[in-house]
């Protein structure tokens, strides 16, 4: 399985840095630090069919994750269930489960450019590569929106904006405010961080749980965030947290009109989100705990604390004796 353990892009090819010569030519110095640059970022990897390969893989992984999740989720709304969205968290769950078990060994299973993000921060992949990836999403997200839209009646996706990502309502449904939205997207993103990418950040971990143990955590960790952010606002207007910008990307491209309204926090906060878990993760513990050794649970303590006490008082009492 792979493993999310930071590495530099150039140690990975194995390629040599560019070195000073020493030569004190300015324009030397501006190659120099143009070919270093364009190392550290992966652009050599532009060159790479492996990379586009998974690259496509992305594309395509995407584009069918967007239009199951879509659908399902429409369909959960759409159901006879007095209370749908209860439903929907478990759509989530098992649908990702299988995209990221099936994506996982081919391209990473990235699937959503906050989770390409994060590893382009961590080194996992170069920008490059990142930055091919999240276009790919992106792409993918359009495609899968286009068949929803094709098969969708008017109807239902005027009714559900054709599933994308709403903050405001219209009319008898007011949604949230801008605020709120981006504090649930910042918020529900690093729980998703926290849980799903430190146990891929931790190598000995991941292998010890294993492929199919990792992917439910980072779904169970998305399906969670999902339920949570439709139901605690109580507001129906409120498509809940996006996660994925590029899910939220698709049908504000295809539709427009209201979906534009704060798209920019489904981008915002989500990337917000990869920089401070970025600044957290770094600062994680790198040894596991080690139980500490002596007296110090609270009984152990107690009786430690009696036991010095008649010591003392039966010292004292030899004393006077004395």
């Amino acid at each position: 399985m792979p493993s999310m353990a930071a590495t530099g892009p150039a140690e990975e090819e194995g390629l040599a840095l560019p070195v000073d010569d020493g030569g004190g030519s300015s324009g030397g110095d501006h190659a120099s630090f143009l070919s270093t640059f364009l190392l550290y970022i992966g652009a050599h990897e532009l060159f790479s069919p492996q990379m586009w390969k998974a690259a496509m893989t992305e594309f395509v992984a995407t584009a069918l994750l967007v239009f199951c999740l879509t659908t399902s989720i429409v369909s959960c709304l759409k159901s006879n269930e007095s209370d749908p969205k209860l439903l929907i968290p478990i759509a989530v769950f098992i649908i990702l489960f299988l995209f990221l078990l099936v994506t996982f060994p081919l391209s990473g299973g990235f699937l959503s450019p906050i989770f390409a993000f994060i590893a382009a921060l961590r080194g996992v992949i170069t920008f490059t590569r990142a930055a091919v990836y999240i276009l790919a999403q992106c792409l993918g997200s359009i495609i899968a929106f286009l068949l929803i839209k094709d098969a969708m009646s008017p109807d239902v996706a005027e009714k559900y904006s054709l599933g994308g990502c709403t903050i405001h309502g219209t009319g008898d449904t007011p949604g949230i405010g801008i605020a709120t939205a981006l504090v649930l997207e910042f918020a529900c993103t690093f729980v998703v961080l926290y849980v799903g990418v430190t146990v891929v950040l931790d190598q000995k971990m991941s292998e010890r749980l294993g492929l199919p143990m990792v992917c439910g955590m980072i779904a169970g960790s998305s399906a969670v965030a999902v339920f949570v952010s439709t139901t605690i606002t109580g507001r129906a207007g409120y498509g809940g947290v996006g996660l994925n910008p590029a899910r939220c990307l698709g049908p504000a491209v295809l539709r427009g009109g209201r979906l534009w309204e704060g798209h920019w926090v489904f981008w915002v906060g989500p990337f917000a989100a990869c920089v401070a878990y970025y600044g957290f993760s770094v600062n994680l513990p790198t040894a596991p705990l080690v139980g500490a050794k002596g007296d110090i649970g609270i009984l152990k303590m107690a009786g430690s604390c009696w036991r010095w006490r008649r010591r003392r008082r039966l010292e004292e009492k030899l004393g006077q004796n004395v």
